[in-house]
Order: C-alpha cells, then structure tokens, then sequence
C-alpha cells in the first residue's frame, strides 16, 4: 500500500486548482469577446466565471492557507522567504477581482476579470521565480516560540 505525504497531496491539490481557475479564467475572457457578436453567448461568460474560476481560485487560496500553517506547524518560518509577502498581496488581489467578475461579466465588463487573471500570472510568476525576491532575517521571537539574536553593532 503507498504511503502519501499529506503535504504533497495537498500542494498538487493546490496546483491542480490553480490550473483549472487559471485555465477558466483564460477561456472566459475568449468567450466574453465573443459574447458581443453571439447571441447564444449572452450571460454564458458570468456563469461560468462563477461556477468554475471563482470556484478554482477559492479552492486554490483556502489550500494554500493549509500549506501555509502545515509549514508553520512543522518550525519553519516561511515569512523569512521574500517572495511569500510579494505573493500572499497578489493573492489577495487576485481573490477581490475574482469575487467581483461574475457582476462585471453580467454586464459584459471584462476589465476585472482581466485583472484577476494578470494577478493569477504575477503570483505564479512571482512563485516560479521565488530566488529572485531573497530572503530577510527574522528577528525577535520565531514562529516556533524561541528568541533569535539580531545583527551585533
């Protein structure tokens, strides 16, 4: 019988929903430039927007928080990691434009969802290229509970 990492599971659940909320939210926005012209389009592009993407990117947020605690509770400090504060504000982004796009889509307005998916890109890319952003010292008291010395003058 294999034994699973509840970890790892979770990361690939985690991907498994970015993609799809990213993939959606990528169709949709082909879609609403074809809802003008089509008439059989009408109001699709609002429904599913918010049957699939929306859906997606709250799984997707709600999972990622898990990971984040996962990690907290095991000692690490993922704060020190200088992408994750980039990421988590992007995320955030990303989470208001989605919840308002469904109302903007049903009056044919793509600019937020559009928006939702630039936020999408810019975590994922931030997260890709995690290196790039560095680390910080964590001074004061860790997430573990211990006191760590700063920098000696």
């Amino acid at each position: 019988m294999p034994h699973f990492n509840p970890y790892d599971f979770i990361k690939w659940l985690h991907l498994v929903a970015l993609a799809m909320g990213g993939g959606a939210a990528m169709i949709i926005l082909i879609l609403a430039g074809l809802e003008d012209s089509r008439a059989d389009l009408k109001g699709m592009t609002s429904l599913l927007w918010k049957r699939t993407a929306a859906w997606a990117f709250r799984l997707a947020v709600v999972l990622g928080l898990v990971l984040l605690f996962m990690r907290i509770h095991d000692g690490d400090q993922p704060f020190a990691a200088g992408y994750l504060h980039w990421k988590l504000t992007l995320v955030f982004l990303l989470l208001m434009c989605s919840e308002m796009s469904t109302k903007a889509l049903a009056r044919s307005r793509r600019g937020v969802a559009m928006l939702a998916f630039m936020f999408f890109l810019m975590a994922t890319f931030v997260t890709v290229n995690r290196d790039a952003f560095g680390t910080r010292r964590v001074h004061g008291l860790s997430f573990t509970g211990a006191v760590e010395q700063g920098p000696n003058p």
